[in-house]
């Protein structure tokens, strides 16, 4: 297999250094960028423990600048990013009539325009290479929203609906874009659940259980294969069969 190049934006989350365990532990000629913007406690040890494959690239990726820098510094080490993992954002979660307009314009930037700045760094080079694997790390709030979440629903769904646009756009230049819709994953993003209440979400799974970072990661590496170089445009769910 010729070398790829990965970038993962959120790699010292839950999702995100899962993903970027799964490319070094199933790809041993892939380097992999992980992007991080302050936590890196994950992203040093995965550096630590995979010498001269992966490093660090510190970006904010509400920051076109951020994004121009990073790339720069790729290109500096003699490398073309092919495969982009959009997977940076977060909650603010509220009822709208009390949202402060912060709440809305912070979640809409981390989770959609941050995704917009990523897919645009990357795609001279992935052009100029004929080939790209772009996988933009969505929720299964953009299809099934929950109250409280206008914010992150309306993000999450605009980018799965770029996604699907930008699919159509490159889809000629052996670039794909695909997105995918994690339901309840075991991260932090569920720490603050009690016992009574994560049993009760379970309750609501079809499989009866949260999913693991490992099983978004799995799918994230397959829509990054050439093995998927005829998917693209989809949206996939990792839900255990809520929707």
């Amino acid at each position: 297999m010729t070398s790829r190049t990965i970038l993962i934006t959120g790699a010292n989350g839950g999702i995100g250094g899962a993903t970027a365990r799964y490319f070094l532990e199933h790809d041993e000629s892939c380097f992999v960028y992980l992007g991080v913007r302050s936590g890196r406690d994950v992203a040093d040890g995965l550096v630590t423990e995979f010498p001269g494959r992966c490093g660090i690239l510190v970006i904010d990726v509400t920051s076109a600048g951020d994004w121009e820098s990073a790339l720069a510094k790729v290109a500096e080490e003699g490398r073309v990013v092919t495969v982009l993992v959009n997977n940076a954002g977060h909650h603010d979660d509220s009822l709208l009539a009390n949202m402060p307009l912060e709440s809305w314009t912070g979640v809409i930037d981390s989770n959609l325009n941050s995704a917009f700045l990523g897919c645009q760094a990357v795609l001279r080079g992935m052009m100029g290479e004929r080939f790209g694997r772009i996988i933009n790390v969505s929720s299964l709030s953009a299809l099934l929203a929950p109250l409280g979440q206008t914010n992150y629903a309306a993000a999450k769904a605009g980018l799965v609906a770029m996604t699907q646009s930008l699919a159509k756009e490159v889809a000629r230049m052996g670039i794909t874009a695909n997105s995918v819709c994690p339901g309840y994953i075991e991260t932090s993003a569920l720490g603050g659940m009690d016992e009574a209440a994560a049993k009760e979400r379970k309750r609501t799974i079809p499989m009866r259980r949260f999913g693991k970072p490992g099983e978004v990661a799995a799918a994230a590496f397959f829509l990054a294969s050439k093995d998927a170089g005829y998917i693209t445009g989809s949206a996939l769910k990792i839900d255990g069969g809520i929707l």
